[in-house]
């Protein structure tokens, strides 16, 4: 019985020489259509059209002889090398690697790639993959069918990318297409293919050189914590806001990358930009144009993306796409009733009285959420006489979806 399979990557050059001895002595060989048709791969061996990688390691598991998967790019980024080395399996894995995809689609493109963000995009991650692209100025797509160039560009509609296209990379059809993602929907893309999204107003605020590959959590480097006291040009705080509200609402919303946050009422932008900063996509809404403006300057001194709407809820959030959690600043019942229609996985918000407090929890538990509520009471001190200086009493409310972990 077989215990040990080499993986060979395969990025369209020639084949190493470790890679030809292992094809060589192979008696089976699993891959794409296009793997199976080199001419290294030798006649007599068994030939397994590589679909279900789970399915082909327990035919690996059960051969009697040596086995060889051929894969695209660097087997062990993203690909069948994890499921192979799956304890169930048993086998033992032998790895010759090959350039990835996405480091030949930025050589393509003549980009570094070490500040890029890298996802995988299946239909049922399309979604959390348009997210990252929302949020980063720089995101490398492994797309899949149904998960492509065309789809990437639909739910990305009113935030404006460059898109460079890198079709069947490594083979003699390989195509490498920029256009602005406004026009990726309008044609038909081959599979495989790689996606690098570019753009946004952060894209030349990245430092030429870091210390860590992708999303650098200290930039920009002036900035260190998160609930900072506002910015003084970022305007007032909402009514019944302050630092310590913020500080709650974002624990309680726990805003990551792959998410898509709505601030609802966002005043100056400070809860906006700082979800921002843990990675998140987020549309900051706001009635107010002057407040959109603040929002968009917080944004920029952040060095963060944001998508500001104007417009009034709940009315405007009919055209927004889907959020995973939703902080509403303003608006009562009917804002917090449209947001349980949407589903996110959380909703916070507040109230200045607790007959307030009541009707929001009431439409919160309506909408099938379990709701939670605290009094919250902050002090804010004057350290030079150690008096009070200001202070806030509100009530925090937020509801999540019981089937979600709290």
């Amino acid at each position: 019985m077989a215990d040990r399979v080499t993986v060979i990557g395969w990025d369209g050059s020639p084949l190493t020489a470790a890679a030809r001895s292992a094809l060589s002595a192979a008696t089976l060989v699993a891959g794409a259509a296009h793997h199976l048709a080199l001419p290294e791969v030798p006649r007599d061996a068994e030939r397994i059209r590589l679909g279900s990688v789970d399915l082909a390691a327990r035919r690996i598991a059960g051969h009697r002889g040596s086995a060889v998967v051929l894969a695209d790019g660097d087997p062990g980024f993203f690909g069948v090398v994890r499921t192979l080395r799956a304890p169930e399996h048993g086998l033992e894995v032998e790895v010759v690697p090959a350039v990835s995809a996405v480091a030949s689609a930025f050589a393509r493109a003549g980009m570094p790639w070490d500040d890029a963000q890298v996802v995988v995009a299946h239909r049922r991650t399309l979604r959390r993959a348009v997210n990252v692209c929302r949020a980063h100025s720089k995101v490398a797509v492994l797309t899949s069918p149904g998960a492509g160039p065309a789809e990437l560009a639909l739910l990305l509609e009113g935030v404006h990318r460059t898109f460079v296209i890198c079709e069947e990379l490594g083979t003699d059809r390989e195509q490498v297409t920029v256009l602005t993602s406004d026009k990726a929907a309008d044609h038909v893309w081959r599979d495989p293919n790689v996606v690098i999204v570019i753009g946004g107003a952060a894209s030349a605020a990245v430092p030429g050189s870091g210390w860590i590959a992708g999303r650098d959590p200290g930039y920009p480097p002036a900035i260190r914590g998160w609930a900072l006291p506002p910015d003084p040009g970022a305007g007032a705080l909402g009514e019944g806001e302050s630092v310590q509200l913020r500080a709650a609402q974002l624990a309680r919303l726990g805003p990551r990358i792959g998410d898509l946050v709505w601030d609802i009422g966002s005043a100056g932008g400070a809860l906006a930009a700082e979800a921002a900063r843990f990675g998140a996509a987020v549309i900051a809404v706001d009635a107010d144009p002057a407040a959109c403006d603040r929002t968009a300057a917080t944004a920029r001194r952040s060095g963060v993306q944001l998508q500001i709407v104007h417009g009034r809820a709940p009315h405007v959030l009919e055209r927004l796409p889907e959020p995973d959690v939703v902080r509403i600043g303003g608006g009562g019942v009917p804002v917090v009733t449209a947001c349980a229609d949407r589903r996110p996985q959380r909703i916070v918000t507040h109230a200045s009285t607790r007959d307030e407090a009541e009707a929001i929890g009431a439409a919160l538990a309506a909408g099938g959420y379990v709701v939670e509520c605290a009094l919250l009471q902050s002090v804010e001190m004057d350290t030079a006489a150690w008096a009070e200086r200001e202070r806030s009493v509100v009530f925090l409310l937020s509801g999540r979806q019981p089937d979600r972990a709290p």
